[in-house]
């Protein structure tokens, strides 16, 4: 049985973080484009939480500024 984490990806720019929404939704992943969270710092503002059972580091790319486990707040990846 897999559980299904939620994650935050926050970006270097707005277009990353569209770019990445959709990919993630064509795989399957459970996205929604948001603001960042106060507690978070992010170059654009724009975030995409997701959520799903597959691994978030397979997903980093260079245009993430960070991947973040949501109940955690740990930084899974950090880009900066």
């Amino acid at each position: 049985m897999s559980t299904n984490n939620t994650y935050i990806a926050t970006f270097f720019t707005h277009y990353d973080a569209i770019c990445f929404s959709k990919e993630l939704a064509a795989q399957g992943w459970d996205t929604e484009l948001m603001p960042v969270p106060r507690k978070f710092s992010s170059s654009c503002g724009t975030c995409v939480r997701f959520s799903g059972s597959g691994d978030p580091i397979e997903l980093q790319r260079d245009s993430i500024e960070q991947i973040i486990h949501m109940d955690t707040s740990a930084v899974l990846w950090d880009n900066r």
